[in-house]
Parts: structure tokens; sequence; C-alpha cells
């Protein structure tokens, strides 16, 4: 049975016992943890001791955990041990002991660390380089079918979009490369130009869609506009990571089948069964070998582990589902997914004020889409590795790449979150991993199709399910209960519009959603007091924000009728922020007028004043002198 501490030090030993399951002294404890800080202090007894770090830590709820197989007579021991009644080995021994059930002790029920935390060196840069790199090739092509356009164009893409912004992007660690966001975007442009034109002169829309794609983002970054995503409240960044981890599993699934659309059909039993143990080794390998060895990284070892394994079951007669099945799949005209150096050419569609029409609405919102998903990306890697990236400059690299692009042959793309983390949790740090993967992904289709076109499609599936399994933010199942109903919402709306609709959108819904709610509970906070002074005169001191938001809390404090005249409104602690606040004044002046009231108002912004020198109903308008507060009006824009 579990207890809890009084918050007084005065008596802090529990009057129960503690179950005991194993012996205190049934292992050998390190003892650096003595010498480096140590979280017991000496003279203080065991439980007061560790409640006060606990509480200091912020961690509460770990006491229970940290102690639940410990007795109360073994507590008593330590105690006595600690007030210096035992000789210093064994002083030492239990130090040891109980900094590290500590240190050891994990907070919640979280899968995965929130904080991924590897050494960055050039080893471990080049091989989760490599890693990503096999994970972007069945997604280039699978975002290929979706845009309607050869293969090729979309594996160009990946290297062009991976190359440039691991040059000039702005995250360092982050991959780019051909999306499924930006794909279905064009895939109407390219459908409605090919029946006009033909699929050669739909490509050619496509490829200037993505240069004024490209421009506008670079725009977007030179007017410094990336450091708005800022703003996106939190719960939307959890909404926004658990949609997408479920976008993630979903797309995973039609691996399982054979055919497209509603041709599609499950894997016979025996493939099926087969790929589903080839999908668990792959992820007990990722999960697990860490805990082995980290020499390389474990995505890696387990797509070569089970690449060599299903050529052994392959020769044994069992049928393995591999990257060219899956093109072929696909498009049975393709027999490869080898391809030649991309090379630069104009694209082949009409420069005019015609064309710009067509393409402009689509450019304009995979600009949008591409950078939303790019900086909410960017967001993620950075609460992951306790860093910041630059958000103006990531724009600016990602609209590079989208113009290089559209000049040498691909379909344009943003930052793709599950390859970012597969990158980041393999130890990809530095600019290097992005470079390597991008030079390994081109290597891959010019010279080495033949090894890449017979990896199992189950390693690679194996590997985006622990991408799921890192990206979903398991800890929202905790806090539901305990955050605002308000929040709780925003995080259910956006998952399901992310999974549903589209992650721009979603994005988009959850900030007006919590912009609203701000703009309500703000409402509801502004305060008055009230006193009459000696004279007579009633005074309203107000506190708070006067805007659309709370002008009805504002009328509603006024009792106009049976108010004595001169009435003073105190604006010296509220904020006048808008035409509807200037509007509400307004009204309850012109209310006492009514009632042949005065009223004076003291302590306005000087644009309040120049507001309000027309109103004759008010006796008086005061103004702070150095208070220069803006108010959101046409007259003054």
């Amino acid at each position: 049975m579990h207890h809890k501490l009084n918050h007084d030090n005065t008596q802090c030993c529990p009057s129960e016992t503690f179950v005991s399951m194993k012996p205190v002294f049934s292992k050998t404890y390190p003892t650096k943890h003595v010498d480096e800080n140590p979280i017991i202090s000496n003279g203080l007894p065991v439980l007061c001791s560790l409640k006060i770090r606990c509480l200091q830590r912020q961690q509460k709820n770990l006491l229970p955990i940290c102690f639940k197989e410990i007795s109360i007579k073994k507590m008593n021991f330590f105690s006595k041990c600690l007030d210096n009644t035992c000789n210093k080995r064994k002083r030492k021994v239990i130090l040891s002991f109980l900094n590290y059930r500590i240190k050891n002790t994990r907070r919640g029920t979280k899968m995965l660390d929130l904080i991924i935390k590897k050494k960055q060196n050039l080893k471990n840069e080049l091989l989760s380089g490599l890693t990503v790199a096999l994970a972007l090739i069945p997604e280039a092509i699978a975002f290929s079918f979706v845009a309607h356009v050869d293969p090729v164009i979309g594996l160009y893409a990946a290297f062009i979009m991976g190359l440039i912004t691991a040059l000039f992007g702005g995250r360092p660690g982050m991959i780019s490369g051909a999306t499924g966001a930006v794909a279905v975007i064009f895939a109407p442009l390219v459908i409605s130009q090919a029946k006009l034109v033909g699929i050669g002169g739909a490509v050619g829309y496509l490829f200037l869609a993505v240069i004024l794609m490209g421009i506008i983002q670079i725009a977007f970054g030179v007017l410094k506009l990336g450091k708005f995503i800022r703003l996106i409240p939190h719960p939307v960044m959890l909404g926004f990571v658990n949609g997408l981890a479920i976008i993630i599993f979903k797309a995973q699934l039609s691996q399982f089948y054979i055919g497209t659309g509603a041709d599609a059909k499950l894997l016979p039993f025996v493939p099926f069964m087969v790929m589903i143990a080839l999908t668990g080794l792959t992820m007990a390998i990722a999960q697990f070998l860490p805990k082995i060895t980290k020499a390389i990284p474990a995505s890696l070892a387990a797509i070569v582990s089970v690449s060599l394994i299903s050529i052994y079951l392959k020769n044994h007669g069992f049928e393995i589902y591999t990257v060219i099945d899956f093109v072929k799949n696909m498009d049975p005209s393709k027999t490869t997914i080898s391809a030649s150096f991309p090379s630069f050419a104009l694209p082949n569609a009409p420069f005019s004020m015609e064309t710009l029409k067509i393409i402009l609405p689509f450019s304009v919102l995979a600009a949008a889409v591409g950078l939303i998903e790019s900086l909410m990306t960017l967001t993620l890697i950075d609460e992951l590795t306790d860093t910041r990236g630059r958000g103006n400059k990531e724009c600016i690299g990602q609209g590079l790449a989208n113009i290089v692009n559209g000049f040498f042959g691909g379909m344009g793309g943003c930052a793709m979150i599950g390859q970012s983390m597969i990158n980041i949790r393999a130890g990809g740090r530095s600019r290097v991993s992005g470079i390597t993967a991008a030079v390994s992904l081109l290597l891959f289709i010019m010279f080495g199709s033949f090894l890449i076109e017979q990896i199992p499609l189950a390693a690679l599936v194996g590997i985006m399910f622990m991408v799921v399994i890192a990206t979903f933010e398991w800890s929202s199942f905790r806090i539901i209960k305990k955050i605002p109903k308000t929040d709780a919402f925003v995080i259910l709306a956006v998952s399901s519009i992310t999974v549903i609709i589209d992650l721009a959108i979603a994005v988009i819904a959850g900030v007006i959603i919590s912009a609203l709610v701000f703009a309500w509970e703000q409402g509801k906070e502004i305060k008055v007091e009230i006193k009459v002074d000696a004279s007579g005169k009633k005074i309203y001191k107000l506190k708070g924000a006067l805007f659309f938001g709370s002008v009805t809390s504002f009328k509603e404090i006024f009792d106009v009728k049976n108010d004595p005249t001169p009435i003073i409104i105190d604006f010296q602690q509220a904020r006048v922020y808008d035409h509807s606040g200037l509007e509400a004044i307004q009204n309850i002046a012109k209310r006492y007028k009514e009632v042949n009231k005065k009223l004076h108002l003291l302590n306005l912004s000087k644009e309040s004043l120049m507001l309000l020198e027309k109103a004759d109903n008010i006796e008086e308008v005061s103004i702070i002198k150095d208070l220069n507060w803006h108010i959101a009006d046409d007259s003054l824009a």
C-alpha cells in the first residue's frame, strides 16, 4: 500500500508498511551517484529529504514509484544510517541505492522520452542519413502516383528538396522531400491539364506551379513571417502530432493490399502473415537493439537484417513483397526505379497571364500547406532535441528548393515529419545527415536500384510504425482529464480534422478555436472596483481588456438608473483595444446622458481621446501622457 506524505517536515514517515517485493541489496548499484550532487541529503531522514527533492523537481508522483518495493522497517534503517549511526561503507551503499532508484524512475506512462538525446558525431550523421534515404524511396514513389506523375519525378523531388533544405534551411536534422500534402494539392492541376494538353504539357504546368510556390515561400521568409509559427498554441501542436501519427499509420496499411483503389484486395493469407511477422521483427530490432549496442542506427540495422531474412525466405518459396513489387502494383508498365541525374530544363508550358491564373490558386495553397507542415515539424524537432531552429530561414530554404525542383523536373514538396523522426531517432542532428540522405537517394536510383528494389515492404512499414509510436503524444491520454475542457476539445478537433480533411485546415481551425476561447476567457476577466468618495462621486476603477469579447460584461457593470452624479470611469489599469471597446464607451456615455448624469473618463490613451473628442455627452476625458497604446480602428489605419 502506498502512502501520501504530509507537506510539513516534522512527520514524514507513514504509519503503515510499504510492500516489500525483493531484498534491497539484491544487486550492486553504482556508487558514482554519491559524489555527483546526491539527491538524498545526509542530515535529513530519508523520507523527508526525498519528499523535498521530489517537490523541487516537480515530480510529486515520483515517491510511490521510487519506494513501492521498500518496507517501512528498511526505511527506518536507512534513516538511522544516514543520521551517522552506521559506518561509512553502509552509508555510501544506501545513498547509492536511493539515488539510483530516483534517477532511474520515469514519471508518467510515456512510451518514449520527450527529448531524444543522442551524441552528435559523423558516424551517426552518415548512418542516419543512409537510413532515411531508404525510407524516402517508397514514400516518393507513392506520392508520385498521388500526383499522377512518373515516379522518377517524385524521386527527383525527394533528392532536390532534401539536398537544398539541408544546405540552406533553418533546421539542421530535418528532412524534406516529396510529400502527400503537396501532391494532393497539385493532383487536380495535372489531371485537368492532361485532358487539355496531354500529360507532357500537364507536367509543364506542374513545374511552373512549383516554381511559383517557391517564390511565395521565399517572400514569406524574407518578410520574416515565419516567427508567427510560435503563436500556435500547445493544444494545436498536440492535435497536430497526434493526427499526423494517425495519418502515417493509415498510409502504411495500403502495403498489406494488392491493387489500388476499388480493386485493392488483402494479401493472401501466407504472404500476409509473413509480412506481419517481418514487420513485427523490424519493430522489435528498432526498439531493443539500442539497449544492446548503439554502434549503428537501429532502423538501418532492422532494414538490413529483415532484408537478408526476406531473401532467405524468398529462396525457400515464400512470397515476399518488395519495393519493386510496390512500383509494379502502382504501374504495371514500370520494371525498375533506376533513373539518370536530373537535368535543367524550362517548363514546357506557355508563360502568360492565362497560365498564371491557372496555376496561382494551386501555388498559393501548396505554399501555405508546405510552410505550415514544415514549420510545425521544425517546432516538434525543436522540442525533441531541446534546440531551436530558424523559421524564416527555413521558409527561404523551402522556397529555394521548390524553385530548383521546377527547373530540374521535381514535383516539389516540404518537410517530412516521418523521415525527420527517423533521422532524429537515429542520431542525425546536423546538416550532414540531410545531405547524406539526399546524395544516398540519388546514388541508389542511379547505380543501386537493383539493391533497393529487393528491400521488403515489411521492413519499411515496421520503421514507419515505430515513427508513429514516437510521434504520437501518448501523454495526451493522461492529461486529457486534467486540462481545461476547451484545450481538450482543441486537441481532439485538430487531430480529427488532420485525419479527415487536411493538415493546414486543421491547424488554422485549431488556432481560430483557441483565439475565440482566449477572447471569451479574457472577456470574462474584466474586473471593477466600485466606490463612492466623500463628495458623492461614484468611481468605477476598471481592470482588464476592453475589446469585442468583453463589451457585454463592460456594459453590465454600470447601474445607470441608480448611480449618483457625477460618475467617474478610471481606465488606469484597463486598456481599450478596438473599435468595439470605444463603441461600448460611447454607448455608456449616451445612456448616462439620457438620465442627465455627468460622466468623466480618466486615464485613457491618446488614440482613445482622438476618437472620443466628438462625444458631447462626455463631461471630461483625461489621458496618460506617455501611454501610446494603439487601437485597431479603421479611422486610424
